[in-house]
């Protein structure tokens, strides 16, 4: 075997390798040696087939064995003398073309081929002495408490038909069959029947509710709507339509008191047990906004701190996995991307990408210097939990991911982020911000 390195650039790597059809013939006759002995084929005695025979008729398909076990070794061999540390397979370009890969099949020349490594960075990981980070907090308040059962009983809310004739009033509970058009032609999901709705609830498109208000049951209405800008089905976003609503039935609010009977429907034996359980869900769920928040600090520092050449392959393949997904939200009307050329949006998309591969080897090699481990068991645990929201599919969707170590590994590289996040929090410098529930939980544009 003889190698050639022919590219140092950046992270790429280049060599060119030729293996003699003196070494490859000798390892097809060794295993044209092996089967003869080991072979019973029709017509011959155990062991006795002519050479000759066993290799007209499996030579080409030995050789084949051959030649991928040569061409492993030798990129091993490359990948162990270099100390490469690679950042996707390599890639193979054959310049003699099908001709000479024949001439090898048939142990009648010599076998050269041109293989590719992309590299992984060096990275100098240093200290986090220099990292300090404000972390938003807020305090659950007796307010929030009280706004969050409030919740709990309009959801368990129950209501009773309001007598003959009677208006609907915000707070009503009405049952509609409407059609909606989009001047005047009928529109996909524009229509619905026995449909309940609570007027003032806001779940409806905006000044569609109020349209509704003083509608008896047995009333046409015709409402007049214009779908907000940002609506998430794009061909409707903007548009003014307009519903042809029957109002079928009116019911009226029950009073609901949020005394022991209440707290009993959740399973609670007072109202004051009941007050502590929302407030640990509410003290869990701020935590959890926090904690999203000093990671997303974090993640932007880490950002700005390290600088180092990216392997174009990963970035290519992130960018490729982020254009896709946009590409299916726009067929389904999703995108809410503004109108800009579609170059622009790919330099953006890039650079989100570039970020994305950036932040995943600085924590991947944070990771390892820490010895940060997720074992199966974690994995595990993650995954019954993915596989609980596809009801009536989970023994598809288990078979899927313990069966694809590609996609199981999916389920592993969040844990592991999340660790090496934990394991440098404590090496950073930290201070509590005290803020307000809405600046807490104020979402961000996701580029992480």
């Amino acid at each position: 075997m003889q190698v050639t390195q022919t590219l140092l650039q950046g992270l790429k790597q280049e060599f060119t390798v030729v293996l003699p059809a003196g070494e490859l013939s000798a390892k097809l006759e060794s295993q044209i040696a092996e089967m003869r002995a080991k072979a019973q084929i029709k017509g011959f005695r155990p062991g006795k087939a002519p050479i000759s025979y066993l290799k007209k008729v499996y030579g080409k398909s030995i050789m084949g064995d051959v030649l991928q076990e040569a061409v492993n070794e030798a990129n091993r061999k490359i990948v162990d003398e270099h100390e490469l540390r690679l950042a996707m397979a390599p890639k193979f370009d054959f310049p003699g073309g099908q001709g000479e890969v024949e001439k090898a099949l048939q142990a009648d020349g010599d076998f050269s081929y041109v293989v590719t490594f992309e590299t992984l960075p060096a990275i100098e990981i240093g200290s986090f002495d220099d990292i300090s980070i404000l972390r938003p907090v807020a305090p659950v308040s007796d307010a929030d408490v009280a706004t969050a059962i409030d919740k709990l009983a309009e959801r368990a809310r129950e209501f009773e038909p309001r007598e003959e004739g009677a208006k609907a009033a915000m707070g009503d509970k009405v049952t509609l069959d409407f059609t909606g058009t989009l001047d005047g032609v009928p529109f996909e999901g524009g229509t619905g029947g026995d449909v309940d709705i609570v007027l003032g609830s806001g779940s409806f498109i905006p000044g569609y509710e109020e349209q509704i208000e003083g509608a008896a049951a047995g009333e046409r209405r015709l409402v007049k709507v214009r779908f907000p800008d940002d609506y998430s089905a794009k061909t409707l976003a903007g548009r003014d339509a307009e519903f042809d609503v029957t109002v079928k039935a009116v019911a009226a609010p029950k009073a609901q008191e949020l005394d022991e009977a209440f707290a009993k429907k959740y399973g609670f034996e007072s109202l004051a047990d009941l007050q502590t359980a929302v407030r640990g869900n509410l003290e869990a769920d701020f935590a959890k906004a926090s904690r999203e928040k000093l990671k997303r600090a974090l993640l932007d520092t880490l950002d700005k701190k390290y600088s180092f050449d990216l392997p174009e392959s990963l970035v290519e393949q992130e960018f490729s996995g982020i254009w896709e997904q946009l590409l299916a939200e726009r067929k389904r009307g999703l995108d809410d991307a503004d109108d800009q050329p579609e170059e622009a949006t790919r330099v953006e998309y890039r650079a989100i990408a570039e970020r994305r591969v950036r932040l995943g080897l600085v924590l991947a090699e944070i990771g390892q210097g820490a010895g940060v481990k997720v074992e199966d068991e974690d994995v595990t645990k993650a995954l019954v939990e993915h596989v609980r929201q596809f009801p009536g599919r989970e023994r598809q969707v288990w078979d899927y991911y313990v069966n694809n170590e590609q996609a199981l590994a999916q389920i592993r590289a969040p844990i592991y982020e999340e660790r090496v996040v934990d394991h440098i929090a404590t090496l950073i410098t930290i201070a509590d911000k005290t803020v307000s529930r809405e600046e807490l939980f104020a979402e961000e544009e996701d580029e992480s």
